[in-house]
């Protein structure tokens, strides 16, 4: 089990941009909320659901996924990160030190793992398609 950090490698014929926008669009089709920044190679997209029960427990963590391209294949690495204003500074925070903040999160990594297997499975989707 993958608990604090996932990576995955697509092999496809799409450029991140495309990739990035069709992502973002299933999500917010899906009531996520949605914010990203794309390059030519790169992207970064920052992904998360209000709620009560989420504002109750004052759950300010989001999805974050940072893809890399080398033309064929897409690499993907998502994990969980505090929820920002600056998608650089929460990328850093996955690729870095997750693992610090996110240990005393239980709960959180519970819905991460079962969410996150859930959008990349649609991720490898929109990829392969």
């Amino acid at each position: 089990m993958e608990i604090f950090k996932k990576e995955r490698i697509y092999n496809t014929t799409k450029g991140v941009d495309q990739i990035v926008k069709e992502f973002s669009a299933y999500l917010t089709n899906n009531d996520w909320k949605v914010q990203s920044n794309v390059q030519p190679d790169k992207g970064i997209l920052q992904a998360w659901k209000a709620g009560f029960l989420r504002g109750l427990i004052a759950a300010d963590r989001a999805l974050t996924f940072v893809f890399t391209s080398d033309g064929s294949q897409l690499k993907v690495d998502v994990g969980v990160g505090k929820l920002l204003g600056n998608i650089a500074i929460s990328a850093i925070e996955i690729l870095l030190i997750s693992e610090i903040f996110i240990a005393v999160d239980i709960p959180e990594i519970a819905w991460s793992d079962h969410v996150e297997k859930e959008l990349l499975t649609e991720l490898q989707n929109i990829a392969s398609n």
